[in-house]
């Protein structure tokens, strides 16, 4: 564990960016952009140890905040937005000449073939980071540390509903980071509706498909690249042949961690009908083994966000007209506390539970006769993030793969594909997003 330098509390309020030095933010990091000082290779390297710094000097801190905004576990934490901040900043420090470097290509056109063709590596300008309250440190700043990598200014605007996290960024920032190049912005929908008037050079955003289509028609405005990252109801198919006992314990954990709010996580179970029974009761033994009896009492199980998330995925339980609550169904609004919950029973077309992402520890069980149906079913809704296949037989796994469009495909286990390498989160590598 890093020693730091000097210390801080974590604060409890978050102070939102005056409204009238928005512009001056992004008028200042354009101009040192203009000026060249974020393209210097060393200084690259020199501020991506800086927030390696910010993190590591206070990752008790980051542990705390991350408790007090979402009951995050310490393991929880450190899987979901500590290692994954970590790690990016190291990748970018040891690679980050090969990345940069300009690539020599051979032309495919007989009248260049004697011609040097390169292509360049250019940093694109000023970022807009529109980060998520899920991972509050991973959403944002994992951005952040490539869009510095690829020789960017960036302007950051944190989360206003993870409070204590994005007030602890914003303290710790300043005292870390170049502030001619780099801004943080807080506050909430007016803000961030004055940011997206101004002119950047790419805008990546993680959050709903609203608030996605809104940040879209600003950046066309200005003819500005985005990368968006939406989510979505991300099914698990389960065939026939599947070890049960293994994919109740992987899908427990695709659903659960982080108390469902992950942009990942399972949204919703398509099963064989006779494999129902086994399934629950297996699910059941293993909330029980790893929440203990009682999982409001369990360290290792989180919260909701905030009172209006809980309402939300509380009414989308309260407001479904099919199903039965099989495992949990407890609440506690005042704790923002939402059991681990399994209905069985539900039709795919259930105006609660199927009308959106649940975004919560809610898990619907869909029966299917035929394979086919499943694949049916999954494509009446809108491509999801990721989709999940379990299964012994390489045949069922490509008739789901192959007949269904989704972001990402993992098979025979859940989040591994977003614990690892972020595949999901971002589909492409994201250096390439901020170069041209």
């Amino acid at each position: 564990m890093a020693v730091a330098r000097f210390t801080v509390d974590v604060p409890e309020t978050l102070e939102y960016t005056p409204y009238d030095t928005i512009e001056d933010s992004v008028s200042v990091v354009r101009g040192h952009f203009v000026a060249g000082k974020p393209r210097d290779m060393y200084w690259r390297k020199f501020q991506l140890s800086r927030l390696y710094q910010l993190v590591k000097d206070h990752e008790e801190k980051f542990y705390e905040a991350l408790a007090k905004d979402m009951g995050k576990s310490r393991h929880e934490a450190l899987m979901g937005d500590i290692s994954p901040l970590l790690e990016e900043c190291l990748y970018f420090m040891d690679n980050i000449e090969r990345l940069a470097k300009d690539e020599r290509v051979q032309a495919r056109q007989a009248m260049n073939r004697f011609d040097e063709c390169i292509i360049r590596k250019d940093p694109l300008g000023v970022v807009l980071i529109l980060g998520c309250w899920n991972y509050p440190v991973q959403l944002p700043l994992v951005p952040f540390a490539a869009a510095i990598a690829a020789g960017n200014s960036a302007i950051l605007k944190l989360s206003e509903t993870s409070v204590h996290t994005s007030a602890l960024i914003t303290l710790l920032f300043p005292k870390y980071m170049d502030s001619s190049c780099y801004r943080v912005i807080n506050g909430g929908v007016p803000e961030t509706t004055k940011l997206l008037e101004y002119h950047f050079d790419h805008i990546f955003y993680t959050g709903s498909s609203t608030v996605g289509k809104i940040v879209m028609a600003a950046a066309a405005k200005h003819l500005t690249p985005v990368t968006l990252e939406l989510g979505g109801k991300s099914p698990a198919v389960i065939t026939a042949d599947a070890d049960i006992k293994t994919v109740a314990n992987r899908i427990a954990f695709g659903k659960f961690f982080n108390t469902g709010q992950s942009c990942v996580a399972v949204d919703y179970v398509l099963i064989p009908k006779e494999l129902v029974e086994p399934f629950v009761n297996a699910l059941r033994k293993i909330i029980t083994d790893r929440f203990g009896a009682n999982p409001k009492e369990s360290k290792d199980y989180g919260r909701i966000v905030s009172v209006r998330h809980f309402d939300r995925i509380a009414g989308l339980l309260s407001g479904r007209q099919s199903g039965n609550i099989v495992i949990g169904g407890d609440m506690d609004r005042e704790e923002r506390y939402i059991s681990p919950t399994v209905v069985t029973d539900v039709n795919f077309n259930d105006p609660g539970l199927m009308s959106e992402e649940i975004f919560g520890p809610i898990l619907p069980i869909i029966t299917y006769n035929e394979l086919q149906d499943a694949v049916a079913m999954i494509k009446r809704h809108e491509p999801p993030l990721t989709m999940y296949v379990f299964s012994k037989k390489k045949k069922d796994m490509r008739k789901v793969i192959d007949y269904t469009p989704s972001g990402g495909v993992c098979v025979n286990d859940t989040l591994v594909q977003f614990a690892g390498m972020l595949i999901n989160c971002f589909p492409i590598p994201i250096h390439h997003a901020y170069m041209n």
